[in-house]
């Protein structure tokens, strides 16, 4: 690797932030969708730790959104109260970063 692609790669480090906020939170919205769909039809299920997983990594509002729009996991204890907090931890380390390294973070 270049200095000169370290360089590019710093320049655009808010886009490529953003696209993976973008991905991961689209992913956790489909993971529940899929997950409504297999609990609908009787099908083998998605573990209820992926969706804790992908929460933790940055995808909480995607999973929250998933679980409003769908009704699904809404009545389970852990996820009413887990997943509101893994979002906001996902905030906290947002502001985190926007205020130590600097980067235009919107929220």
């Amino acid at each position: 690797m270049t200095i000169n692609a370290v360089i590019d790669f710093l320049r655009f480090k808010e886009l490529y932030f953003w696209i993976y906020i973008f991905l991961i939170n689209g992913y956790g919205l489909i993971l529940i969708a899929l997950d409504k769909y297999k609990a609908v039809k009787n099908k083998w299920r998605i573990r209820e730790n992926n969706f804790f997983i992908v929460a933790l990594a940055g995808g909480a509002a995607g999973v929250l959104l998933g679980m409003t729009i769908f009704r699904h996991k809404t009545q389970h204890k852990k996820f009413y109260i887990g997943i509101p907090v893994l979002y906001l931890f996902n905030k906290t380390i947002i502001l985190i970063i926007k205020y130590k390294f600097g980067i235009f973070i919107g929220l």
